[in-house]
């Protein structure tokens, strides 16, 4: 994928569906990095842009004020690359309620910087970013998904590779969650409501599932990472 700052402001405005405006904004409050200074001292926006702004929407739609995302974003490592803001992304958005959106092909097209074919269509219903609609121009869109299924048009990979991909995702993160389920039911909450017969008691170990989900989500992402990172280094060492 290419990583040069390679957008205008206007051209970044579309891809990440926001006005100029809010991008200049945005700017003038620290919320993003200055931008390249090209040929005739035209600014040049890169990947590392659109995840940031990714990010900022996704806190925003949490319903976090402008000031305690700035508080949120200070607090991140100044050299983080595009991929590691998406992870950020990704974990704010798994407490999201699961909603979808309409969207045009057109709207689509904007968010990739191009025309869509059928094939990208294909690619990113595979993906599970949009189902599509009576109307062949309509489609109900993931938001949660869209950025990333946007950014993986570029990636060439077959369409039978991304739904194999989606299938291990699917049926490992099930299985997952299948086994913590049982774990905290058996060690946890099934003991507690033999000794426990106080409603407000037991209501207070329901809870605390809840609370555990962000804890568990992270500490999955977190191994996720670092197992895919030790298998890269595996898969493909350096040649120096």
């Amino acid at each position: 994928m290419d990583t040069a700052a390679s957008l205008t402001v206007d051209e970044l405005a579309a891809r990440a569906g926001v006005t100029v405006r809010t991008i200049r904004f945005y700017s003038t409050r620290g919320l993003l990095p200055p931008p390249e200074i090209g040929p005739r001292r035209v600014g040049r926006y890169g990947p590392g842009h659109l995840s940031r702004l990714a990010l900022i929407g996704e806190l925003q739609h949490q319903g976090m004020t402008l000031s305690a995302i700035e508080r949120y974003l200070r607090q991140l490592p100044p050299d983080l690359s595009p991929e590691d803001l998406a992870l950020h992304r990704a974990l704010v958005a798994s407490w999201a309620p699961d909603t979808e959106q309409e969207a045009t092909r057109g709207k689509l097209a904007r968010r990739a910087g191009r025309e869509l074919t059928e094939d990208d269509i294909d690619r990113l219903e595979a993906m599970g970013v949009l189902t599509r609609t009576d109307d062949p121009d309509v489609f109900r869109v993931d938001p949660g998904l869209l950025h990333l299924g946007v950014r993986l048009l570029e990636v060439p990979i077959a369409l039978e590779t991304i739904l194999a991909a989606r299938s291990v995702v699917l049926e490992h993160s099930r299985q997952v969650a299948r086994e913590l389920s049982r774990l905290f039911k058996e060690e946890v909450w099934d003991p507690y409501r033999r000794r426990e017969t106080d409603p407000e008691q037991v209501e207070t170990v329901r809870e605390l599932s809840a609370h555990m989900q962000p804890m568990v989500v992270q500490a999955l992402a977190t191994a996720f990472q670092r197992s895919m990172r030790e298998e890269l280094r595996a898969s493909f060492p350096d040649e120096d």
